[in-house]
């Protein structure tokens, strides 16, 4: 029997945008210490936008976000909502992290891949982290978490490997008593 290539993985709004959610983790702690006003900022797998507002009222007017993910719905369903609360500064793409060849080398403050990399098909997964380095100033933080568990592409030595690649500011295991890892990152000097 042949080996199936593992596939992204999606998960329903519902699950990624939700109350509970909100109160558990919400979106503004999260990215408040990391951005400031005027800043780029990029939301890889933005899903329906849980961080990509908060992004977007971080950064203000002055300031720009993309918002990045695979599925078209999920970028059609960040513009409705942006356009609902007036917030012109966010630019949406319905392509894979793997393949950021719209924006700039260095030009991007601050990376937001929270469950980004646990979902994606390993294969991707090389080339996003690639992407993420190339688009990230060299004075630039990029917030990088992944679940653990059965749904999840990364397991523990993954993490770790993942990690080599960056300077790591801030890591922490299984915040908020989810199974997930987190770390803040910035490029090798």
């Amino acid at each position: 029997m042949k080996n199936k290539e593992k596939q992204d993985r999606r998960f329903p709004f519902w699950l990624n945008d939700n109350l509970l959610r909100r109160l558990l983790l919400p979106p503004g702690r999260l990215v408040r210490p990391y951005v400031k006003t005027g800043q780029t900022a990029a939301d890889l797998g933005c899903g329906p936008g849980f961080f990509t507002l908060a992004l977007a009222e971080r950064v203000g007017p002055g300031g720009q976000v993309y918002a990045v993910d695979s599925d078209e719905r999920a970028v059609r369903r960040v513009e409705r909502k942006a356009a609902k609360r007036g917030l012109k500064n966010i630019e949406t793409r319905a392509v894979s992290a793997s393949d950021l060849s719209f924006l700039k080398d260095a030009s991007v403050d601050f990376i937001l891949g929270h469950g980004l990399l646990c979902s994606m098909a390993p294969r991707c997964r090389e080339a996003a982290l690639s992407e993420m380095k190339r688009i990230l100033k060299p004075d630039g933080l990029a917030y990088l978490s992944v679940a653990k568990g059965p749904w999840s592409y990364v397991d523990s030595a993954d993490w770790e490997e993942i990690l080599k690649g960056f300077e790591v500011r801030w890591r922490k295991y299984d915040s908020f008593g989810v199974d997930h890892r987190a770390a803040v990152v910035s490029k090798l000097t």
